[in-house]
């Protein structure tokens, strides 16, 4: 697997994350327990934070330029 393919599927496992933990959030409110919400809801913030870490890299990476290594 050549860096371009695997950017393109580690950016389409983040995605997937991001699509998984977005759906939790309004699974929330049924719980009916305040406390447990709001820790839910700092986790899953954490969660998004750092799946754009992972996205935020990917894309520095892709815009790199190495033509400074050769």
């Amino acid at each position: 697997m050549e860096r371009n393919e695997a950017i393109a599927e580690i950016r389409n496992r983040a995605n997937q994350i991001s699509a998984n933990v977005t759906a939790i959030h309004p699974l929330t409110p049924k719980l009916a327990d305040a406390t447990t919400q709001a820790e839910l809801m700092k986790a899953l913030y954490e969660l998004t934070k750092q799946v754009e870490v992972v996205k935020k890299h990917l894309l520095k990476l892709e815009k790199r330029d190495d033509s400074g290594l050769l």
